[in-house]
């Protein structure tokens, strides 16, 4: 089976790993990451640590969900605290924003692993993460940082991901894409943490409103939803139009609109023009 094969080759590359020293595993409680370290765990026992960055980029139950699904399996969990406010630059949402972040949140990961006697650091990038022409700057600072990422090296895509994660019967195995609140805003624009709070409370709303993968991008006081096609009928079925609209205002957004195109990772990369390679 495909399942079978997609395991036994993401087991090997873990004990290859694992004869290395401990391994610490850059966990987000996405599904990419979550599998890695469910299969960490059964394939390096403790050997395996689990750090997970808490950032006013990330929302706050992520890191929650990260805590309780340690607490669970007897996992080794660190949670560590990351201002990107002090990363001089990274306020202004530049276009290589990613790698200057990434760099400075997986570099004090692995200092912190270090300190706990890991020796190798490993992250859940997939094997579709790492081809096409997708902007993914953040991956050159994991390289540079010498992280491993076994999903990827065993030729994991991310329909491999979900369908091992099913199998291993993890919650999240079906789990939405997520990605970086400062992906809401415009390359250039201003990050504050009140404005990526205010994104973060936007999208709960729109999942306890039923939509399941969303995104509420950011245009001066204008918040632009993104939701899959074939939900544009929830939205405006029993009057739910309505409540959004009122409810996105009570954030303090002016106006609340629909972007017909749908759901599309990366939206704001369209402005770099000819997607740039993933170390520009």
């Amino acid at each position: 089976m495909v399942v079978d094969d997609a395991r036994n080759r993401l087991e090997r590359r873990l004990g290859e790993l694992g004869g290395r020293g401990r391994v610490a595993v850059a966990f987000s409680a996405g599904v990419d990451s979550t599998l890695l370290l469910e299969m960490a765990r059964r394939v390096l026992g403790e050997g395996v640590l689990a750090v997970t960055a808490a950032s006013p980029f990330v929302p706050s139950q992520d890191v929650r969900e990260a805590e309780a699904f340690c607490e669970a399996r007897g996992i080794e969990h660190l949670i560590l605290a990351f201002d990107p406010f002090s990363v001089e630059g990274l306020a202004d949402n530049p276009k290589d924003r990613c790698y200057w972040c990434k760099r400075a949140i997986m570099g004090g990961l692995v200092e912190a692993a270090r300190e706990r006697g890991c020796a190798v650091f490993a992250d859940g990038t997939n094997a579709d993460d790492v081809s096409g022409n997708a902007y993914r700057p953040g991956i050159r600072a994991l390289e540079e940082l010498g992280f491993a990422s076994p999903l990827a090296e065993a030729g994991l895509t991310k329909a491999d991901v979900r369908a091992l994660a099913r199998e291993l019967d993890l919650e999240v195995w079906d789990k939405p894409a997520a990605a970086c609140l400062a992906t809401r805003f415009p390359y250039g624009a201003t990050l504050t943490p009140e404005g990526l709070q205010r994104v973060a409370d936007a999208e709960r709303i729109l999942r306890e409103e039923g939509f399941t993968q969303v995104r509420v991008r950011v245009e001066g006081d204008l918040a632009r939803i993104e939701l899959l096609p074939e939900e544009f009928g929830l939205l405006l079925a029993d009057d739910r139009a309505a409540e959004v609209d009122r409810r996105l205002r009570a954030l303090g957004f002016a106006r609340v609109t629909l972007d017909l195109a749908g759901f599309a990772s990366g939206s704001w990369d369209a402005s770099l023009g000819d997607n740039p390679a993933r170390g520009a």
